[in-house]
């Protein structure tokens, strides 16, 4: 089937989602009429990431697409916007949004950030096998298969992607040996019901004010954060020059530069060294570290906080924290346009089992957040820490606060050490819960 987009130039297909969110941030200044009240119950971050869904489900554009020629050739052709908004302006965001980072308020947020972060991987741990033992009652079939073609195993990797990430996820294939022909199933379940959970976070951050309010949360230190960040701010605010734009630039891009050369050296060293573990369970474990994109993210988010101690955090007077927000609107909308809505009709079965499974993973997360009053900010970064990872909990914690993105990264760095020790303990429940 040619499944080739309208367009597929990068270029053009950039120009649009800039549009996209060029129609957002005007309407969303609009200050009287229809568009107030709209933004009041959809944020402008939902939108940036639902319509270049939309544009791809309508099939103007497209993550990769197949084009049959006139011989028959398959010829396969894929967008480069997602990989270049997440390796270099994903980390110049988290640089820019770091500068002005007040890293004893960061900690002073407390010990409730962590029970959240941990209480959505526990989630993820027993939402499989309840989620196989529920589907099957009604469709065992779906949650079936023999030896390499077992569900549990493909669904293991879904363990791994949902509590690590993409590092965690190719272990976990690895360590269970399921079909690699049928692995694009799991990563399309992967994909539609991690983005439709993102969605939902973001239509909350609009909701966040009544949310905390029925959790009884205390918000203090959130809030304590957010001031001092706004106050130092406003005290070193100035009128951008020419020459603080490129330092800026400089700033973030040559850390992201340092990054990805660092991370070119640091992963093939640590991806030897784990090879070379015995232990299938240990190297399976530590795979993380032959990880680019772990210590891409890791260092830059490093070097931004040891610039954050040094004249550099006067930038954020400059704008840093508002350059930062435009790269994470663009990495948003890229996300977006990996989601084509119709294919969620495409695999009703394993979306169930996905859908079953991010429902108590969600649930257990408003359970805890209740009894413990946790803000729901720390509801909705202590998820994404573990579903999305390094790529979206920034995303989410910056739709708070831009100043808040270093938690999102924070936690999103205990998500790959735990990823893989947790995603094995969900896959053993799992198979139990299959052979049951």
């Amino acid at each position: 089937m040619d499944t080739t987009p309208l367009f597929t130039n990068d270029t053009i297909v950039f120009g649009l989602l800039m549009l996209a969110l060029g129609f957002i941030f005007y309407t969303e200044s609009i200050e009287k009429g229809f568009w107030p009240k709209f933004y009041k119950i959809v944020p402008g971050l939902f939108l940036a990431y639902m319509i270049p869904a939309i544009f791809t489900t309508f099939g103007l554009i497209a993550p990769e697409w197949e084009t049959i020629k006139e011989s028959g050739e398959i010829v396969t052709g894929k967008s480069n916007l997602y990989y270049v908004s997440s390796r270099y302006l994903l980390p110049a965001a988290l640089v820019l949004m770091t500068l002005s980072i007040d890293l004893k308020a960061v900690f002073n947020l407390g010990w409730k950030a962590l029970i959240m972060f941990f209480t959505g991987t526990i989630g993820i741990v027993i939402g499989g096998p309840i989620a196989i033992l529920l589907i099957s009652i009604f469709s065992p079939e779906t949650v079936g298969g023999i030896g390499p073609d077992a569900v549990w195993r493909g669904l293991s990797t879904l363990a791994g992607s949902w509590i690590g990430g993409g590092a965690n996820q190719t272990a976990m294939l690895e360590i269970y040996g399921y079909n690699q022909k049928l692995y694009g199933g799991m990563v399309f379940v992967d994909i539609v019901v991690a983005n439709v959970w993102m969605a939902i976070l973001l239509i909350g951050i609009g909701k966040r004010d009544k949310i905390n309010k029925w959790l009884k949360a205390d918000t203090s230190s959130i809030e304590e954060l957010k001031v001092k960040v706004s106050t130092f701010s406003e005290k070193v605010k100035r009128n951008p020059s020419v020459t603080d734009m490129i330092i800026l630039g400089a700033i973030a891009f040559g850390t992201v530069s340092i990054a990805h050369f660092l991370a070119d050296f640091l992963a093939p060293f640590f991806e030897n060294v784990v090879a070379g573990i015995q232990s299938p369970t240990t190297k399976n474990i530590f795979t993380f570290l032959g990880s680019k994109f772990f210590w891409m993210i890791s260092i830059s988010t490093l070097i931004a906080i040891l610039l954050s101690f040094t004249k550099a955090k006067t930038y954020e007077g400059a704008g840093a924290s508002k350059f930062g927000s435009v790269f994470i609107y663009i990495l948003v909308a890229s996300i977006g346009m990996k989601m084509d809505l119709t294919l969620i009709f495409d695999n009703v079965g394993l979306i169930a089992v996905g859908i079953v499974w991010m429902t108590i993973h969600a649930v257990l997360l408003i359970f805890v957040a209740k009894i413990i009053k946790a803000p729901y900010f720390f509801l909705a970064v202590g998820s994404q820490a573990n579903v999305g990872g390094a790529a979206s909990a920034p995303i989410v914690a910056s739709a708070f606060h831009p100043s808040l993105a270093t938690v999102g990264v924070l936690l999103a760095v205990f998500g790959y050490a735990v990823g893989t020790v947790a995603a094995i303990g969900c896959t053993i429940l799992m198979e139990l819960a299959a052979a049951g």
